[in-house]
């Protein structure tokens, strides 16, 4: 079993982490995201057509903004088909694991590894999505990116897409994998 593996199993599920590590304003600013989260038809048949087992670790911080409009996400996608299973882990109580999943040399949140049924690392994801770093560079500098029209998706919408985007291609890392089909016998 890997280090990450370990993490894992010992990472609460979504309310579970709220409850632990979250203050009553943070839970209620996660409540109100995660109730905005609306799944068109299209991602909901994605997310229903996953067939393999998947381990999804969220490194996490109940406080931090980019962890409440990120993290509800991933709660409504595990919603919509179970062999998605979503773990987290507070950022601030796991010091060693913060260190090892840095990015950019930085204690940044989320962070969202990706694991193999049998506990084998797909991928990590992190921290902020390409639609809120455009949001941000804009904010910059205007002159770098076009600005947003009125029928423009909103950045969760953006968010929720882009996300979709990793679980998919991590599900189809799992699905077409010679050892899980060996594994499976399809």
């Amino acid at each position: 079993m890997t280090d990450l593996a370990t993490e894992f199993a010992g990472a609460l599920a979504y309310g579970e982490f709220l409850e632990n590590h979250g203050s009553e304003e943070d839970r209620e600013r996660w409540r109100v995201v995660r109730d905005r989260v609306v799944l068109t038809d299209r991602q909901q048949a994605v997310l229903g057509s996953f067939a393999r087992d998947m381990k999804v670790l969220v490194l996490a911080g109940a406080w931090c903004g980019d962890c409440v409009n990120q993290c509800p996400i991933f709660d409504r996608f595990a919603l919509e088909n179970p062999v998605l299973n979503v773990r987290y882990v507070d950022r601030d109580a796991n010091p060693g694991l913060t260190e090892r999943l840095a990015v950019n040399g930085g204690q940044r949140v989320p962070v969202v590894v990706f694991l193999s049924e049998d506990d084998f690392v797909c991928g990590v994801f992190g921290d902020r999505t390409l639609a809120k770093y455009r949001a941000m560079a804009a904010d910059i500098d205007a002159s770098l990116v076009v600005p947003a029209g009125d029928s423009d998706p909103t950045l969760l919408e953006q968010a929720t897409e882009e996300w979709l985007n990793e679980f998919e291609r991590m599900q189809w890392m799992l699905r077409t994998s010679g050892r899980l089909r060996k594994l499976h016998g399809d």
